[in-house]
């Protein structure tokens, strides 16, 4: 009987190091992306495993929020308005099914003002089970071009199906358990020799490029979807069509021009998204270094933290016609220039790090903001700002106040709902501008404290989740945030609705879920950027990142300033 155990135990054994194995085996054997792509890949997006990226979704805290019984039924009312979309959530099934594991989608080419691109990923049935729901979406593209011309042609023991309804094309294959897909028929061709090892030159494909090697080495290994682009081909082109419009080169085509690569990833980690990016190219600043002094003036009401090396050179340039900071911008540099003041005086003033902050007391009813510098030369310092104040406005008086050592100059302001009184402050070591005299003299007089913020186990457990930052630094306490904002708006919204009964139409405000339901699955959103050694790697992380909710309140600034030119 024992004999018999051994037996069943050290077959059991065998069978799981073959698995085992097999395993290592097929992970080996299967080529990289990179292997697969030309060497001058402009942009290509990968997602590794489809199902997985899938289920991290649904365990993230941004989904667990929007599930949530009382946000459900407040947004009830506001997505029966919108279309249905079941064709949308039709063909995220059929993806399901298919479980895609390494789908990619490459723009290799645009010469000619013709973009080219291949795609692909691994089917995990067999070909017919696969083809079962590629055939399907294959047909309903021949429905909606009736006129498409359908042709089979053979390659290499492979099929290639092909719909061309003039100018575009559509080419698809399967290579085992691969399909690809193309515009260029050519292009499929050669991806299906890399795939099948018939192109034996590896240094022609994106996996033996130096750029898009280093780009790569910043990355994590295990991501939900990777994205890679490679700048050279688009400078290229917007340097060839600013010279056919006879424009000079600017600091973003020369700041282009000096990037190599730019990569990033998004995955999930416990429930948080996380980004990594990074941008091959030149330092910006050298001899600079970010000390983040600015965050002794956090208190524990700070919602909002940043500090960031500037660079003045590049602030300058700016100044070029066409972008939105033109008319302030040309007349505060052209001030400051009369009154003698020079980039090597701001130099000379003060510490080049930019600090601010956002403070939101629960007995407030809309936050403090607040603007920092370190001085360094007290003299120059008081010179730029009295080149500053001008600059800001001409036709009211700047108020100049000593109090304690500190200058203060306010600019009265005509009562409004919000109140705002333009203050700046500037003491032996620190320049301070607000919105309010209030908050700014508070700044000043916390400028010798122990910050409130950087004790604070919030602040302490959310920066330790990222790498220590080299250029730029950002903390946002959404869970703080959404607080005071419910607060201020809640009461607002229900009057609103009261008087204005088309509110109601939309959305039930009575229906708000409660603060503490929403600031359960909240956390803070923390970012840093760092240099390390050939580019900028930023890294951030919350329930959403930075640069999601920087896209997520850019969209609509960008929509209203459309909306808004195209009215005027």
């Amino acid at each position: 009987m024992r004999r018999i155990l051994v037996l069943i135990i050290a077959a059991a054994l065998a069978a799981l190091a073959i698995r085992y194995g097999l395993g290592v085996y097929r992970k080996a054997s299967m080529p990289a992306v990179g292997a697969l792509l030309p060497r001058p890949t402009i942009f290509f997006a990968h997602i590794p495993d489809f199902k997985r990226t899938r289920d991290q979704w649904h365990d993230s805290d941004i989904y667990q929020l929007c599930h949530e019984a009382a946000v459900q039924d407040f947004l009830r009312k506001p997505l029966a308005k919108l279309p249905k979309k079941d064709a949308t959530s039709q063909t995220l099934q059929e993806i399901a099914q298919l479980d895609p594991k390494d789908a990619f989608f490459a723009l290799t080419s645009i010469d000619n003002n013709n973009p080219i691109f291949v795609g692909g990923f691994r089917c995990q049935g067999s070909q017919d089970a696969a083809e079962a729901i590629v055939g399907k979406w294959r047909g309903k593209l021949l429905e909606k071009n009736p006129n498409a011309k359908r042709e089979t042609t053979a390659y290499q023991q492979h099929q290639i199906e092909t719909i061309t309804a003039a100018p575009f094309t559509l080419a698809t294959a399967y290579d085992g358990h691969w399909f690809f897909v193309s515009n260029d028929l050519t292009q499929l061709k050669s991806l299906l020799d890399r795939a099948d090892h018939r192109a034996k030159d590896r240094q022609l494909t994106l996996e033996a490029d130096e750029a898009y090697r280093a780009a790569m080495a910043h990355m994590p290994s295990s991501y939900a979807v990777l994205f890679y682009l490679q700048p050279k081909t688009i400078a290229e082109k917007l340097g060839a069509l600013r010279g056919a419009f006879g424009q000079p080169d600017s600091t973003s085509q020369r700041t282009l021009e000096q990037l190599r690569s730019v990569c990033g990833t998004t995955r999930f980690d416990n429930g948080k998204i996380r980004d990594v990016f990074f941008a091959g190219m030149p330092k910006l600043t050298e001899n600079a270094s970010l000390t983040q002094s600015s965050i002794r003036l956090g208190t524990k009401d700070t919602f909002f933290y940043l500090a960031t090396v500037l660079n003045l050179e590049r602030f300058a340039a700016l100044n070029q016609p066409g972008t939105p900071f033109t008319g302030w911008l040309q007349r505060f540099l052209d001030d400051a220039s009369r009154n003698g003041v020079t980039i090597d005086d701001w130099k000379a003033a003060f510490e080049l790090e930019l600090g601010s902050l956002a403070n939101w007391p629960a007995t407030a009813r809309w936050p403090s903001l607040l603007a920092t510098l370190p001085v360094k030369d007290l003299v120059r310092a008081k010179k730029i700002v009295a080149a500053l104040t001008p600059a800001f406005e001409k036709d009211a008086p700047w108020t100049k106040t000593e109090k304690d050592g500190v200058s203060y100059f306010f600019l009265p302001t005509a009562a409004s709902v919000v109140a705002i009184t333009p203050t700046i402050a500037l003491s032996s070591r620190l320049l301070v501008v607000g919105l309010d005299s209030v908050s700014v003299e508070a700044a000043i007089k916390r400028d010798d404290s122990t910050s409130e913020l950087s004790n604070s186990q919030t602040y302490k457990a959310a920066a330790r989740l990222v790498p220590a930052p080299t250029d730029f630094f950002a903390y946002i306490d959404i869970p703080l945030l959404y607080s005071r904002l419910d607060a201020t708006l809640r009461p607002m919204l229900l009057m609103s609705a009261a008087f204005m009964p088309a509110i109601s139409e939309r959305i039930d405000v009575s229906k708000l879920p409660p603060p503490e339901i929403v600031s359960k699955h909240l956390s803070p959103i923390v970012s840093s950027h760092r240099y390390e050694g050939d580019g900028y790697v930023e890294e951030s992380i919350g329930p959403i990142t930075l640069t999601q909710a920087a896209i997520g309140l850019g969209l609509p600034a960008v929509y209203w300033a459309i909306t808004y030119y195209r009215g005027h």
